[in-house]
């Protein structure tokens, strides 16, 4: 049965961010069996890129522009969803704010179906008055889909009888790439946005431990620069900005080349003291389906996303030492790391994942 399904979501390509990549596959996946609509920011100054970029999908998306006031922005995606989604026979939220709407709409209708999904961080916020109408508003939730483990553990003191996990998911896997460490210097690289949960200032602080293993390593850091001052200073400080290679946004193309140019995939991700916490680690994922084994935090989501000892190795991220001993570990068996890195990432496929949506989404519509 082709249902009408409404996405709310606070990020969507091509701007980058993880929340913002689920929605895009989700959408594109779901967009084949339903007819699907997406209410998301226009993040860029002109919306050129996402005009650009809405006209290649197959479904829908109402953008809502950005505003220096971010109180107005807000104002103007209730007053959208409120116009919307009556016309839909499912809404999905993702995202914080966009968890935040479902107040508005039980408050409208108290008997249209929701699906909310949970990342990590949406679960975590400073403010006891946010953390309160996030856990009222998954309270209202037909449905709740955390996706890790740990994710859902965040909201297990809400008891709530509803919740399910569904993995993040990859779109594409590419061919094994068997690679020779023993013809180049060993690139270590992670992908995504210059901040402390992501955790590239903690690899950094582990490269001089490597190097006295592996003195010709190079970390390749690709994601938006937002910390760039800061890490470059770290980096400095620590005398390894000569291993150290910022690259800044990548297109897919030049990502995927880094990708296949490297050796070891590290999220060396911490929670920060907003709650700001890796919920999953979808990076992770397109490392593995490059055949790159991973080098990850313990304690968030990425316990997910890492089949330890087979995939990849999960750390201390503030253990140099301990994070220096994963990378030799890795390398000293490293074509088991890979086909393991690759077959592990077989079970995380869209085709897959989307089955699981598809059954949520045929209960709660029936």
């Amino acid at each position: 049965m082709k249902n009408r399904i409404l996405i709310l979501t606070s990020e969507f390509p091509p701007q980058p961010g993880g929340i913002g990549q689920h929605a895009l596959d989700l959408a594109k996946h779901l967009s084949y069996s339903h007819e699907v609509r997406v209410i998301a920011d226009q993040r860029s100054n002109d919306g050129e890129e996402e005009v650009d970029f809405d006209a290649r999908q197959d479904f829908e998306v109402v953008r809502i522009k950005r505003d220096k006031l971010i109180l107005w922005t807000y104002i103007k995606r209730v007053l959208k969803t409120i116009k919307l989604f009556r016309n839909y026979d499912l809404i999905i939220t993702t995202g914080k704010f966009s968890l935040w709407q479902i107040h508005f709409i039980k408050g409208i209708s108290s008997l249209k179906p929701i699906l909310a999904i949970i990342h990590g961080s949406e679960v975590l916020l400073p403010s006891q008055f946010t953390r309160k109408l996030t856990d009222s508003a998954l309270k209202k939730a037909s449905v709740v889909v955390a996706v890790s483990n740990y994710t859902l553990e965040l909201v297990q003191y809400l008891d709530l009888a509803n919740a399910t996990v569904i993995p993040n998911g990859i779109t594409s896997i590419h061919e094994f790439n068997k690679k020779d460490i023993t013809q180049s210097p060993i690139n270590l690289i992670t992908v995504g946005n210059l901040t402390q949960r992501k955790g590239q200032h903690n690899v950094i602080k582990a490269l001089p431990e490597i190097l006295k293993q592996f003195p010709q390593t190079h970390y390749h850091c690709v994601g938006l620069p937002t910390n760039l001052e800061n890490d470059t200073a770290l980096a400095e400080e620590l005398s390894v900005i000569d291993h150290v290679t910022f690259h800044g946004r990548l297109d897919e193309a030049q990502k995927n080349n880094c990708y296949s140019e490297s050796h070891i995939f590290l999220m060396l991700s911490e929670r920060t003291s907003t709650g700001d916490v890796e919920g999953f680690g979808i990076a992770i994922l397109e490392a593995n389906a490059h055949s790159l084994p991973s080098i990850g935090s313990k304690g968030c989501g990425i316990e997910d996303a890492i089949e330890h000892g087979e995939s990849g190795i999960l750390v201390d991220p503030h253990n140099p030492v301990e994070v220096a001993i994963a990378v030799k570990q890795i390398l000293n068996s490293y074509e088991d790391y890979q086909i393991d890195a690759h077959n592990h990432v077989q079970r995380f496929t869209w085709k897959t994942i989307i089955k699981s949506y598809n059954q949520i989404i045929d209960h709660l519509c029936a």
